[in-house]
């Protein structure tokens, strides 16, 4: 499965992708919604966006929004990973097409958890 980071920090790029990475993705990476957009007009098929809302250029909110009107889109899973963590913020991301919602700071767990929520990791056997 292929995953695209989108985030203006290139430090939370490389430690969302580092906790994908052994989940079995393959991790591209976008410093902002505009240049992600860009990757996908360039034939980039992703089955996962984690995105941060607050960047220059595109935000998060207007990426997630942009993908959901384009029909050819509509497979990827949407997962935003953001400091935004008032409830009206939630409510608008999840109502523009989000999937899931994880607030930094977050622990390797809870993006697991969040990605095994929506199917896309499986759960771990029990030893």
């Amino acid at each position: 499965m292929k995953a695209l980071v989108i985030d203006d920090s290139r430090t939370m790029r490389r430690i969302v992708g580092a906790l994908l990475e052994p989940l079995g993705f393959e991790v591209h990476q976008a410093g902002d919604g505009q240049e992600a957009l860009d990757l996908l007009d360039e034939g980039l098929e992703v089955d996962l966006a984690c995105i941060d809302w607050n960047m220059p250029v595109m935000d998060g909110l207007e990426f997630v929004t942009r993908v959901r009107s384009n029909p050819d889109r509509r497979q990827i899973t949407l997962m935003m990973v953001t400091t935004e963590s008032e409830t009206g913020q939630i409510v608008r991301a999840l109502a523009a097409g989000a999937h899931e919602y994880l607030i930094k700071p977050f622990t390797p767990d809870s993006i697991r958890d969040k990605l095994e929520l929506l199917g896309l990791v499986g759960s771990e056997e029990l030893v």
